[in-house]
């Protein structure tokens, strides 16, 4: 578990940037826009970059060969620029400058993304990944907060600040990277994988546990990247709640996440990523169903630590699980699909809800996220994959039966 924590630091770097690139670039972009709406789409650029070259760059991954393995070449080429861009983002002379480096830094940032998710895989064990993904998710949970907490501080003395300082995290975290992780060396099976030059395409990866999985995936997104966007004005114009309460309230969901991440680890190891999974589901269709009859500020944080134990339990079994459903060779295209239906998610997602806000009144946000989590918990049901007989089979691969 000691590679988990030092590649931890690849998440460490990318949820540091990505927290204080949301927070503090629609400050910037407010400076010459003035519509919220199209401040809202232009912040979106991550995840349409995300729908078409985070696959693209997985899938080729998996096929690259280089003396520095296959994925930490994308590392040691995205990395660097991702910094770069990122500090230059806040020395921005314009709109026309601010927009181009804020579409650099998103390129770049697309080119190591999936790699380096697609490295815990690859250096852990199949029965530890899942304890993996919670130690890289409680870390990339920490940088978040730690963004927040000192991003804030820092942005008050200058707002170039946060920006250099995650560059340098960012530097510093692919040091580290280069240092201690060695993929011919650390990544069990790696040989044999490279020498078998299979043709991975997404088309072959589309089987039917594959299909019901990413859709799994895509509904419970759909309900929970709603809410987080959603959340702050339903707490104003639903509950009454101020502005500081509402956004106030949404750290006791992500704090319950990052502490539960490891145990969710740990109980997918033991119990079976499935399982977890389908308590998880099940747990979250009940916290959003029973929101809308909450009036109580207190009742609906303690509502919202319960939700976050039960999105880890998903989270962080999710991933692992669409890993160990193919072969050890298509870990990067997987990684890809993933990212595809949770960035398809994350678009379609809070327009659309808000759509239907607008109609029905925000009573309708958690009905909605309720019945997206009852699509996924059906579709869950719907996977037939004995995790048992899966690790025998990976197991016997790695010996070469």
């Amino acid at each position: 578990m000691r590679k988990t924590w030092l590649l931890g630091f690849g998440f460490f770097s990318i949820s540091i940037t990505w927290a204080l690139y949301n927070a503090f670039v629609p400050y910037f972009l407010e400076g010459y826009i003035s519509s919220v709406a199209m401040i809202g789409f232009i912040m979106t650029i991550d995840n349409y970059f995300a729908l078409f070259l985070q696959p693209w760059i997985g899938s080729r991954s998996d096929k690259t060969r280089t003396r520095f393995g296959r994925r930490m070449p994308y590392l040691l080429i995205g990395m660097p620029l991702g910094a770069l861009f990122t500090a230059l983002i806040p020395f921005h002379t314009g709109m026309l400058t601010l927009i181009l480096f804020m579409v650099l830094m998103n390129l770049a940032m697309s080119l190591y993304r999936s790699p380096t998710v697609a490295l815990m895989p690859d250096i852990t064990a199949e029965k530890n990944r899942t304890r993996a993904n919670g130690i890289i998710n409680f870390m990339g949970g920490v940088g978040s907060i730690l963004a927040f907490g000192a991003g804030s501080i820092l942005y008050k003395s200058n707002p170039s600040f946060p920006f250099i300082a995650a560059a340098c995290v960012t530097l510093i975290s692919m040091l580290i990277l280069m240092r201690f992780i060695k993929e011919k060396r650390d990544a069990p099976g790696y040989t044999a994988q490279t020498e078998v030059k299979t043709k991975i395409s997404f088309k072959g990866q589309l089987d039917r546990t594959t299909i019901f999985l990413l859709a799994a995936i895509f509904f419970w997104f759909v309900g929970y990247q709603g809410v987080e966007t959603l959340f702050t004005l339903y707490g104003k114009n639903e509950m009454g709640l101020s502005e500081s309460a509402a956004s106030f309230s949404l750290t006791f969901f992500s704090l319950a996440f990052v502490l539960f991440a490891i145990p969710s680890g740990w109980l997918g190891s033991k119990y079976g990523k499935k399982r977890i999974i389908l308590i998880g589901v099940t747990g979250l269709f009940v916290v959003f169903a029973l929101v809308p009859f909450i009036g109580s500020l207190l009742l609906l944080r303690v509502l919202l630590i319960i939700g976050g134990l039960f999105w880890a339990c998903i989270n962080i079994n999710s991933y692992p699980f669409i890993v160990s459903t193919g072969s050890e060779e298509s870990i990067g295209t997987r990684t890809g699909l993933y990212y595809l239906v949770s960035s398809l998610a994350a678009i379609s997602s809070p327009p659309l809800l808000g759509q239907l806000i607008d109609v029905f009144g925000y009573s309708i946000l958690f009905y909605c996220a309720a019945g997206s989590m009852l699509v996924a918990l059906f579709c869950v049901s719907m996977i037939r994959h004995p995790e048992s007989l899966n690790r025998t089979k990976n197991k016997n691969s790695a010996l070469g039966v």
